[in-house]
């Protein structure tokens, strides 16, 4: 036994039961008493998850003796030993069955862990170094990859080893054993490493050659000395389902498969899942500075245990949020017109939101906890998302920076100070972090702008200065409930229903209902069954039908809500234009913007 180092041994346990097993040993140390506990969140992913609920047995032994330690459970996550000074053993079982990035999910193809869902922390030696043992997995077609440093440089195949300087380094390199494959490629003398979960014909090399110059963009802007040395890109693929969280050095994903381009298709053409994937990439590495490394002073120690707030989401999700897009185009991995889309889409997400009239971008970065993570069908109507405005928020602030100093100063350039100011000692930023760096770095007052959009619920005004950068903003009515926002050659809607649904056995089941549109004002709720107007039994497209030729002010309409049919009177109102889209007005103008990096 290692006498300086927390010594944790991984292995599955019951891989069909979605069960496995951790050994803790903690070394002689001088407490009387050890503090054991379980994260109950993850650092990027802002909601109380409760991981230690997932342990399903525990005992605490003595190293030398192997006799049995009693201890206390104080808390939801919190064990207490009277340890006298003694070498630990500590063993116990975690149901891992949550298929997400956020925990830990093991089925017969691999298994992936979250060090927050897996490996408990010891408050008296939580500055310990850490070791991980990973045991000879069930299947001898499973490795084992992460980010941590390997204490084994061969990767053994019958046992894994690896090492942290801490138990916060510990826990923030997620884990896959299993089957999988890989790719690796270098930019910049980084070393990036794809892995994809079970065996697809992913077409692995064109997915490293689209992102070698996303990967170039980021190193580029924050420039040398680079903060890491290798990269992993772990993506979990399944039938449905997204997700991504950074960490230091990797990030894990959660990505359909069939989304990806596989083997022998078409490079020519990118489809707008592949796009996703690759913003979801870029979003993510982006994070390795902004988040990791740049962030509020809060979360610079922040406590696992309870929720740690901070109104500052908005510069973190908002601006990568911004970058991982615009980066795709001026890497030339999409072109103007594809990122313009995007933008609009984002735009669209926002003009259908009446809850950015009721929360402002820093209070959702606060209530991120409860508001933001928690979300049901009520959120568009009473919430902002920090993501969504912020990106709007971030491109609305470079436009202002360029406009104020002729091109001179950009958000590439508060950037590149928050790095150089914040993040490479890692000391965390103050809640006025931007508008100090435009006032004492660049001599502007962007107060007025802050108060208003970030502090205040107005809408970022676009219009202002993208004529600077040669475009022009619009928008127009819906062409389907269906439609994102961006340019289209179809028609319009007429009228405008104001819910969202979806096919039912019979008729329509809404899952969502605008505030101030037409089903609303008739008392439309969510889950009720849309059956029909006017005694038509509706599908989407017949009631879309419905209401654009309805020659009266209002219609019948029937639903059924808690087994009861009831009839409601909804007025027939000209739809209103909430979806976005951009004209290039100066291609010049435009392109010289776009290729500024």
């Amino acid at each position: 036994m290692n006498s300086t180092r927390l010594q944790y041994q991984l292995s599955l346990h019951c891989w069909q039961q979605h069960l496995f097993a951790v050994t803790l040993t903690v070394p002689k140390h001088d407490a009387q008493l050890l503090t054991f506990s379980l994260p109950s969140w993850i650092p990027g992913s802002y909601m109380v998850r409760d991981f230690a609920k997932n342990i399903v047995e525990i005992e605490f032994c003595q190293f030398e003796t192997g006799h049995k330690v009693a201890f206390e459970k104080c808390d939801k996550q919190t064990w207490l030993v009277h340890s006298s000074g003694d070498a630990l053993v500590v063993k116990y079982i975690v149901h891992a069955n949550d298929l997400s990035v956020r925990s830990a999910f093991i089925n017969h193809q691999y298994a992936f862990i979250n060090g927050t869902s897996a490996f408990l922390n010891v408050k008296e030696m939580q500055h310990l170094p850490c070791e991980l043992s990973i045991a000879p997995p069930p299947k001898a077609s499973w490795k084992a990859h992460t980010s941590m440093s390997p204490i084994n440089h061969d990767n053994s195949p019958e046992q894994w080893q690896f090492y942290s300087e801490s138990y916060a380094e510990f826990i923030d390199h997620p884990i896959f054993i299993g089957e999988c494959e890989t790719y690796r490629f270098d930019v910049q003398g980084i070393t990036f490493d794809l892995l994809f979960s079970g065996h697809q014909n992913i077409d692995k090399a064109r997915i490293a050659e689209d992102l070698t110059p996303i990967c170039e963009h980021h190193l580029q802007l924050f420039g040398a000395p680079h903060p890491i040395s290798r990269y992993l890109f772990m993506t979990l693929l399944a039938d449905n389902g997204f997700g991504g969280l950074e960490h230091r050095n990797s990030t894990a994903l959660l990505y359909p498969r069939y989304e990806l381009p596989l083997v022998g298709e078409d490079k020519g053409h990118k489809t707008d899942g592949y796009i996703t994937f690759l913003s979801l990439c870029s979003h993510e590495l982006f994070h390795t500075w902004h988040v990791k490394r740049i962030k509020p002073e809060v979360m610079v120690a922040p406590q696992l245990q309870e929720e740690t707030y901070t109104n500052q989401l908005w510069i973190y999700e908002g601006f990568t949020s911004f970058y991982d897009d615009v980066t795709l185009a001026r890497a030339g991995v999409i072109d103007g017109e594809k990122y313009l889309d995007i933008v609009a889409q984002n735009l669209t997400r926002l003009l259908q939101n009446a809850g950015r009239f009721k929360q402002s971008a820093a209070q959702s970065s606060f209530d991120a906890w409860t508001k933001f993570y928690k979300q049901d069908a009520s959120a568009t109507n009473n919430i902002v998302s920090y993501y969504t405005k912020g990106g709007i928020i971030a491109f609305g602030l470079d436009l202002l920076l360029r406009k104020h100093t002729d091109n001179r100063v950009s958000l590439d350039n508060v950037m590149k100070v928050l790095w150089e100011r914040y993040g490479r000692d890692e000391i965390g930023t103050p809640d006025d972090v931007i508008a100090r760096i435009c006032q004492d770095h660049f001599d502007i007052d962007i107060s007025e702008y802050l108060n208003a959009v970030v502090y205040g619920t107005d809408d970022v005004p676009l219009e202002r200065w993208l004529d600077d950068i040669g475009l022009a903003l619009h928008t127009r009515t819906a062409v389907s409930a269906d439609d994102k926002g961006g340019k289209t050659a179809f028609a319009g809607i007429r009228h405008q229903f104001g819910a969202n649904y979806k096919p039912a056995t019979l008729g329509l089941t809404v899952t969502q209902v605008f505030e101030g549109l037409s089903a609303a004002q008739a008392g439309v709720m969510v889950n009720d069954t849309l059956l029909a107007i006017n005694d038509e039994i509706v599908t989407a497209v017949k009631l879309q039908r419905l209401l654009d030729n309805a020659t009266t002010d209002t219609v019948k309409i029937t639903v059924i809500r808690d087994g009861q049919l009831i009839n409601l009177t909804l007025a027939v109102i000209e739809a209103r234009k909430d979806r976005a889209f951009f004209t290039i007005e100066d291609n010049d103008k435009f392109n010289t913007w776009l290729a500024r990096a």
